[in-house]
């Protein structure tokens, strides 16, 4: 909202949240029982500061409005989003997640178009080999590389050394 509108409402929210990730830059290396200790004091001010100014701003806007909409959805998920004050454990968001997923999630409409059932489990055997290989520490490319040139004088008996947690370089000379 704040980019495409220029909302003095969204920017004070973004002020909200980027205290509270300043908070969390803090508490980087951490225990988890540490931060639960840091977020239950200064993020929970924030976040009650926060909730209220939501609650005060939602009383001031129509029903229709694209920040009574915004404020709307955030104080319905509020249980939610505060979830990470209550676990040290529990990260601030799910970035980590998401981006991990987001190049199976960009490429999931190019799938559809594959041309056959077959060339569709082809294509996410590819991509799981090369989520594999990045989960592994590996460069995707160079393992692939590596695998599909071996690949047809391999032994049949033998392919799992090839799979990404397996895997070691062919020897070059």
């Amino acid at each position: 909202m704040q980019a495409s509108s220029n909302s003095p409402l969204a920017a004070t929210a973004l002020e909200f949240i980027g205290k509270l990730y300043e908070v969390e830059r803090l508490l980087k290396e951490a225990s988890p029982e540490e931060r639960l200790r840091v977020r239950q004091g200064s993020s929970q001010a924030i976040m009650e500061a926060w909730h209220q100014w939501m609650i005060l701003q939602r009383s001031k806007l129509t029903a229709n409005s694209a920040g009574a909409r915004a404020l709307d959805y955030s104080l319905r998920r509020w249980q939610g989003l505060s979830r990470f004050l209550h676990d040290g454990a529990v990260p601030i968001d799910n970035n980590h997640l998401e981006n991990l997923i987001r190049p199976i999630t960009l490429g999931r409409n190019n799938w559809l178009f594959a041309g056959s059932e077959r060339a569709g489990k082809r294509a996410a055997a590819i991509q799981s080999l090369i989520q594999s290989a990045r989960l592994n520490g590996l460069d995707p490319y160079a393992y692939l590389k590596d695998v599909l040139e071996r690949l047809p004088t391999h032994k049949a008996s033998a392919i799992e050394e090839l799979l990404p947690h397996k895997w070691r370089p062919a020897a070059t000379g």
